[in-house]
């Protein structure tokens, strides 16, 4: 076969291949799939979507959710990755077309040197468009920006049942809120059209102030979030209701350092031993984190990257938690419920299974863009817990019934277990949403909440 038939032959045809391969980052539950397309251009889908049974496909992009919502076990994924074109930049505006398997860092790559920046960032820049869409993605600066799907302006959606759509506010406007935090069910996002924002450079003027209570930081938060645009906390959660942590804040900056390329850091080459994180191991980690902070507290100038990404410059960090893999644990609670969030780490703190990676933040009050946007209104705590079995199940159930009095919510992207009632309770707009799901899309996490086949 010519050079050039071949070609053509990979334009007409996705590759479907049997895999083990594909995993979340949490990296538990192991799942194989019984498929993996591979489109390579974006009018190879209609075919892939018109010859699948009911319910057996999901968009897969680089697999930065941390529990199942990313997984299709014993059903088939479409691979997007290769769909990584940038289609179009309007350099007045800001505004930019990407396929739907353009990551986070290629924009960054190609236009931060332009002086344009991303709206809304996520704790990685290894997440796709199409990911940061289907989860609505929130950042630093959700009390300025809100939500990641509040800067889509437009998208092209790929469906089974009707074709290809143009989403828009103004156009097909239920179709857009619903995949915005959909998920990925709608259909197969092909392009979208994202708002930018001008920025001076890739610096950062940053700053750190440790506090020693939940109350304080709330003080920290209300007193920096018109003076800051990003703000974000970590917190020692062996401490529990008396916790201590430190508050990050920063703005863009105009100024000009050193070392302007990002500097990789390792790359763990396999899982390390379960015994690697225990108790005493994160309590020695955070007491150096906290000290470090502490006495550092000065404003400094620092890269985006560093600011942003910190755990990007240690590639596959989530080795760190073993063979068995990790479950991140992130809800919201609302604002005036501080006991809520104390109750929390308190029941963390006496089941002695702490995690180094604890962050805390203060939402704002954007509405939410997605039918199923996770933020809203509230306080929003992140943690890591290594999978140790029932005793990891058992906690985290027991933090389920703190959130789920409280009236707050859990978020899907980091989900592995959370139970139909509660996302019931989470989501009450739900069953708006199931209209707008694609026949031919489903995943482990929507088959597990609702119960369905």
């Amino acid at each position: 076969m010519s050079g050039q038939s071949a070609a053509s032959l990979q334009k007409k045809r996705a590759v479907a291949l049997p895999t083990e391969q594909y995993l979340s980052w949490g990296r538990y539950p192991k799942t194989v799939h019984q498929h993996v397309h591979r489109p390579a251009w974006n009018d190879q889908l209609p075919d892939i979507l018109r010859t699948a049974a009911p319910g057996s496909l999901l968009p897969y992009g680089l697999g930065r959710s941390y529990g199942d919502s990313c997984l299709n076990a014993g059903r088939e994924l479409i691979d997007c990755r290769r769909l990584n074109r940038i289609l179009g930049f309007d350099p007045d505006t800001g505004m930019v077309r990407c396929e739907s398997g353009v990551t986070l860092s290629d924009i960054l790559e190609v236009f931060l040197p332009k002086g344009w920046f991303l709206p809304v960032t996520p704790g990685t820049r290894f997440v796709t468009v199409g990911g940061a869409i289907a989860n609505d993605v929130h950042g630093k600066n959700h009390h300025r920006a809100g939500t990641f799907g509040a800067h889509v302006r437009q998208l092209g959606l790929h469906r089974s049942s009707d074709g290809f759509v143009i989403c828009s506010p103004d156009e097909n406007p239920r179709m857009f809120q619903a995949t915005i935090a959909g998920l990925g069910l709608t259909g197969v996002i092909a392009w979208a059209d994202i708002q930018l924002k001008r920025v001076a450079g890739p610096w950062i003027d940053a700053g750190a102030v440790p506090f020693h209570s939940l109350q304080s930081f709330l003080d920290l938060s209300r007193e920096s979030d018109g003076r800051f645009e990003y703000t974000v906390a970590w917190l020692d959660c062996f401490g529990g209701r008396n916790t201590r942590g430190i508050f990050f804040r920063g703005n863009h900056s105009e100024q000009r350092g050193q070392n302007s390329r990002p500097k990789w850091g390792p790359k763990l080459p396999f899982a390390l031993p379960a015994v690697a994180l225990n108790r005493y191991t994160i309590k020695a980690f955070n007491s150096f984190y906290y000290h470090v902070h502490a006495a550092d507290q000065g404003a400094s100038l620092v890269r985006y990257d560093s600011f942003f990404y910190p755990l990007d410059s240690i590639r596959q960090w989530n080795l760190l938690y073993g063979k068995s893999g990790f479950l991140q644990y992130q809800c919201v609670v609302p604002e005036n419920n501080l006991e809520a969030l104390e109750e929390i780490l308190d029941r963390i703190a006496r089941s002695g299974m702490g995690s180094f990676l604890a962050v805390l933040k203060q939402f704002g009050s954007a509405p939410p863009a997605g039918l199923l946007s996770f933020a809203r209104p509230g306080l929003t705590l992140a943690l890591d817990f290594a999978m140790r079995g029932e005793p990891t199940l058992q906690l985290l159930r027991s933090l389920d019934e703190v959130v789920r009095q409280s009236g707050g919510a859990l978020y899907p992207a980091k989900d592995a277990r959370m139970s139909p009632a509660l996302f019931e309770a989470s989501f009450p707009r739900w069953r708006s949403f199931v209209p707008c799901i694609d026949p031919t899309m489903s995943s482990s996490f929507w088959r597990r909440v609702t119960e369905a086949e």
